[in-house]
């Protein structure tokens, strides 16, 4: 998934940096990913042994990540998918509200794709009650789904003709995982209500660096994941979702130090780079407030859209470093 934020060629500078500053054994650790998002990140520290604390305000994420740390061992997976794979094309939500052919105006997906995600959908349905089958198949159909997509790589709009990949014939492809044996936690809240009621040793930060709200950006995403009954809005069928503080200049710094104040961990790592709403000096000054703090930096290429592609721009993805008193 060509995610905003994403954090996939920036694993090995987040592993080198935090080991640098709380050691190479991690095993003992209680890891907290406060804004986990694909999961990338707290996966990754998953299979260095540490418990993990996985939290997202969106329920796509709340979803892939549950199905990441909990799923475990699942035998049976290649055989599930198959018989889903082989369920008859049907006319649900998805062909309804975000298919050209249904007279909607929207074309998210190719009239086939879009009838075999809700037949994907309605079939996974089935296995609600086995909660390690449902999320690990609800996961797997996101990703499948997300690579068919017709848009500029996130939902805020569609194209207006289908694109190359979006001709492609979906099929359900399982999750790729690697199984974890911890007590890992996953929680879908407020990321500032949440940080009072937990605790642990390496708090992960990632929030949103500007006005992208991601529920929006994501909300097919969600609509998938939910498969509820909503009245979608406007010309891209949008559905309610909550505003994040992080994205607005005139609250983000203070829900920052809100978290910052507020964790009970002993380290604290903020991934934010040099183009967010929160300028580095500013961050660097609150952060002193609660104890030891450091800086460490790395030029990364910025998020690129399907259209954006080709334009190629650095910026520096920063990690803030505190370690807490």
């Amino acid at each position: 998934m060509n995610y905003i934020g994403s954090k996939a060629k920036l694993l090995p500078f987040i592993h080198a940096t935090i080991e640098a500053f709380v050691g190479q054994d991690l095993s003992s650790k209680v890891f907290c990913d406060l804004f986990a998002g694909s999961g990338i990140v707290g996966h990754s520290f998953a299979q260095k042994g540490c418990t993990i604390l996985s939290n997202d305000l969106e329920y796509y994420s709340y979803v892939l990540n549950h199905a990441l740390l909990l799923t475990g061992e699942l035998d049976d997976a290649s055989n599930i998918i198959t018989l889903l794979n082989e369920l008859p094309l049907k006319e649900g939500l998805m062909y309804h509200y975000y298919c050209h052919g249904s007279g909607s105006g929207r074309n998210y997906f190719s009239d086939e794709n879009g009838k075999k995600i809700d037949a994907l959908r309605q079939g996974i349905e089935t296995y609600k009650k086995d909660e390690k089958r449902y999320f690990f198949l609800l996961a797997s159909l996101l990703l499948s789904a997300d690579k068919v997509a017709n848009t500029a790589s996130v939902y805020s709009a569609f194209l207006k003709h289908l694109k190359p990949l979006a001709h492609v014939p979906l099929s359900l492809e399982p999750l790729d995982y690697q199984p974890t044996y911890k007590s890992h936690q996953i929680f879908c809240e407020d990321a500032n209500v949440l940080i009072s009621k937990i605790k642990g040793d390496i708090l992960y930060l990632d929030p949103p660096y500007n006005r992208r709200q991601y529920g929006a950006n994501y909300h097919i995403l969600n609509t998938i994941a939910h498969y509820d009954h909503f009245n979608p809005k406007g010309k891209t069928g949008v559905r309610s979702y909550e505003s994040s503080s992080f994205c607005k200049p005139i609250s983000a710094l203070h829900a920052l130090e809100k978290l910052i104040k507020e964790a009970q961990f002993s380290y604290i790592f903020l991934s934010y780079n040099d183009e967010g709403l929160i300028v580095c000096e500013e961050i660097a000054s609150m952060m002193r407030k609660y104890g030891k703090y450091n800086n460490v930096k790395v030029p990364h290429q910025r998020f690129k859209s399907y259209q954006n592609r080709f334009k190629k721009r650095l910026n520096y993805e920063h990690l803030h470093i505190l370690e807490k008193i």
